[in-house]
């Protein structure tokens, strides 16, 4: 074969992957699209109308006049009566064709035919940003009486995916519990992977980190819930949380080293040097990433109301990591090593310690930090003593309603 023959073969490849590409289905609602529009409530003011332009641009090609009303009312714009009334009619001529080929299938077609005709009546709806008939639509299905498992699963899944898309968490929460229930009846592997990246949002939503932290690094070699999220932004999501709760073997193998992260943490910045500050005991250069991370996590819209108690959280976490190789440490020394101010450095560690949330004192004569480890074996006499108070309490309310 001539090298014009193999340069045409390997073009015709490159043509037919990017066809094959482009019959990927998009998923609704466009959770990319949910981005964006959250940063209109972040944006400054100078880039404000440009966060605003993309939007619409999205907003116009779908045809989502039931979102656009919702843009209007949460941001007080002036409703565009003109551009309303025209997505509102191709979305009604658009719906009337969908009931016809519905009303056809049941009429002279099969149950396979029915079926798709009402997912895609559910896919219109949650495409245009209508919750409502969105959930009514797949409730259809879900509802039918010879559905398979599988397509009931799908059916919540995209009920959840609406659920998060308008941060609507009392109905994803029970999206989930009916997923999730569906799945131990009998759902495949690849939708128990994807449900997993489902809970783990609707716990990070919910400030449960840790629980979220294990889902989230379970999936990471296995993810394919690309409708939700693209992978990046799933490894942000493992790194970040992972990174609180992990030992230093575990931030080793599975984060600094980890081959599924390595290929994508360099483009996650600053993620890249706080894991290896972490793990390498460069508290400076961990500290330096924090106002970044910090920036980062406000232009999330899951992670932003969760800001300031990451932030907290990884401050507390390096303070113990450093003071537990030492029983007292100048606070000068201390604060050289974090790269930051000795008055700084001292209010924190103060408000921590008030908190409980530290094991040390301040020598403020010395000027130095004293380590005080915990007493394992007090804790746990201590919880014991208060589940034991708890259970009694429980007795003494039960046998009230037995007497009555």
């Amino acid at each position: 074969m001539t090298s014009m023959a193999v340069d045409k073969h390997e073009g015709e490849e490159v043509e037919g992957e990017e066809e094959e590409v482009e019959k990927v289905e998009r998923a609704f609602p466009d959770m990319g699209l949910a981005q964006k529009a959250f940063k209109l409530d972040c944006a400054d003011a100078g880039s404000r109308e440009a966060v605003k332009a993309e939007v619409m641009a999205m907003v116009t090609a779908d045809s989502m006049a039931p979102f656009y009303e919702v843009l209007c009312s949460r941001h007080s714009w002036m409703v565009d009566t003109k551009l309303l009334d025209e997505i509102k009619a191709a979305n009604a001529a658009e719906l009337e064709k969908l009931e016809a080929a519905l009303k056809d299938a049941k009429e002279n077609q099969g149950e396979m035919e029915v079926l798709d005709g009402l997912l895609a009546i559910g896919q219109f709806y949650a495409r245009i940003g209508d919750k409502a008939n969105t959930n009514k639509a797949y409730d259809v299905i879900i509802e039918m009486p010879k559905v398979s498992t599988g397509k009931r699963i799908d059916a919540q899944m995209h009920k959840l995916r609406c659920a998060l898309f308008f941060m609507d968490m009392p109905d994803a929460r029970a999206f989930l519990v009916a997923a999730k229930k569906l799945v131990e009846e009998g759902g495949d592997w690849d939708r128990r992977n994807r449900l997993k990246v489902y809970e783990a949002v609707v716990l990070m939503v919910e400030r449960d980190f840790k629980q979220a932290a294990g889902l989230l690094l379970d999936g990471v070699s296995t993810f394919t819930c690309v409708e939700l999220m693209p992978y990046e932004t799933f490894v942000y999501y493992a790194v970040v949380t992972n990174m609180l709760y992990l030992d230093r073997p575990s931030l080793k193998k599975k984060i600094v080293d980890g081959p599924d992260v390595l290929g994508v943490i360099q483009g996650l910045d600053p993620l890249g040097p706080m894991a290896r500050g972490l793990y390498d005991c460069d508290y400076a250069l961990l500290f330096s990433s924090l106002l970044p991370l910090h920036e980062s996590l406000l232009g999330d819209r899951y992670l932003a109301p969760h800001a300031r108690y990451l932030l907290r959280e990884f401050r507390i976490l390096t303070y113990t990591q450093f003071l537990a190789s030492y029983k007292s440490v100048l606070v000068k020394t201390m604060a050289q090593a974090f790269g930051v101010g000795e008055e700084f450095l001292d209010s924190e560690l103060s408000r921590f310690i008030a908190g409980g949330r530290l094991s040390a004192k301040i020598d403020k004569v010395g000027g130095k930090v004293e380590t005080n480890p915990p007493d394992e074996r007090n804790s746990q006499y201590q919880a014991v003593i208060k589940k034991g108070d708890m259970l009694l309490t429980s007795v003494q309310k039960l046998a009230r309603v037995i007497d009555s």
